[in-house]
């Protein structure tokens, strides 16, 4: 009948939703609830469980701590032996009867060259270095992240893209090109001289990092300060320069290592009169008379590098953060 007047065979009721769901609850019995405290107690047990692959890991981070850390070992236990001990050998052992005159003589008594003083000389001189070279370079970096993430000049992108090339010029290429100008400029052979060059060096990759750290933030936040009537140097200093503290740290800490730990630039810019550090542990090392004091230089050595590893331990946590924060973003 239904065939011949067209209507449409009627389907039999689809069995609801609902009712299939109560159905499987009533045919299977459901799983026990876990409680809040058997999650952690899980995932703490898993951690506890001593796999191939968890040892592995294990043995190869304490074989590459060892083999990081013994080099330093050894020249903390020779500043501590007096020359005695060091004659006789034994390289790994702990100093029998420690001496903190090795200490005192690299700091004001070994000879660096024709003075006898000590490296607290290179020290201020190192410190006078890194200070104006540190804060310039920072500064002047953030300007130009800034301005080459929101102002966006004309051939930003050229101006960038040279920044950018000249991070990967070698010092030694541009040593003599600057020995040039700074003497034409009659500065070389200064203190000026010295941090106009490392402001040369690092130009580049401050620039790099304040540029993709300012590419993070929010347009909206500086067309906000652009409504409120906010200028270049404004918003710089009142809106971005506040955001900026995890990558300043960043900033702060290459810069300092980079400036403090430098050699050949110091050692052919700053002048006899403010040679750094590191240029005075170099005679130290490498220039002797009489016995040499294997004790002393290792000292001298540990003096040198204590600035940047204080910095690397007490800033640590605040370079990952900003390093996470914005720069291998952008």
């Amino acid at each position: 009948m239904n065939h011949f007047t067209g209507a449409r065979p009627v389907a039999a009721p689809a069995p609801a939703v609902d009712s299939v769901a109560a159905t499987a609850a009533v045919a299977t019995p459901a799983a026990a609830p876990a409680t809040p405290a058997a999650a952690p107690a899980r995932a703490r047990a898993r951690r506890k469980r001593l796999t191939p692959a968890r040892i592995g890991v294990y043995a190869f981070l304490i074989g590459a701590a060892l083999f990081f850390l013994l080099p330093l070992y050894v020249m903390i236990a020779a500043s501590f032996k007096p020359m005695e001990e060091i004659r006789a050998g034994g390289v790994f052992a702990l100093p029998h009867a420690v001496t903190f005159e090795p200490w005192r003589q690299a700091w004001s008594g070994v000879c660096t060259g024709a003075a006898c003083d000590g490296l607290r000389t290179g020290f201020w001189n190192s410190v006078a270095i890194a200070v104006p070279s540190t804060v310039l370079t920072i500064l002047l970096g953030a300007v130009n992240g800034y301005a080459l993430s929101f102002w966006r000049p004309r051939y930003a992108n050229v101006l960038f893209g040279v920044l950018m090339a000249g991070a990967f010029v070698p010092v030694q290429v541009m040593i003599y090109p600057l020995v040039r100008v700074l003497a034409l400029a009659g500065i070389f052979g200064s203190l000026p001289a010295i941090v106009v060059v490392h402001l040369v060096f690092g130009m580049p990759v401050m620039t790099l990092l304040f540029r993709n750290y300012y590419c993070n933030v929010p347009q909206e936040l500086f067309q906000a300060a652009r409504i409120d009537g906010g200028g270049f140097w404004r918003i710089f200093f009142y809106v971005m320069l506040p955001m900026s503290l995890p990558i300043v740290v960043v900033a702060a800490i290459m810069q300092v290592t980079g400036v403090w730990n430098d050699y050949i630039l110091g050692l052919t810019f700053a002048g006899r009169e403010h040679l750094p550090m590191t240029a005075q542990l170099n005679n130290v090392v490498t220039t002797t008379t009489g016995t040499r004091a294997y004790n002393v230089d290792m000292a001298a050595t540990i003096l040198t590098a204590l600035v940047p590893l204080t910095l690397y331990f007490v800033s640590g946590r605040w370079f990952v953060r900003g390093i996470a924060a914005g720069a291998v973003k952008g």
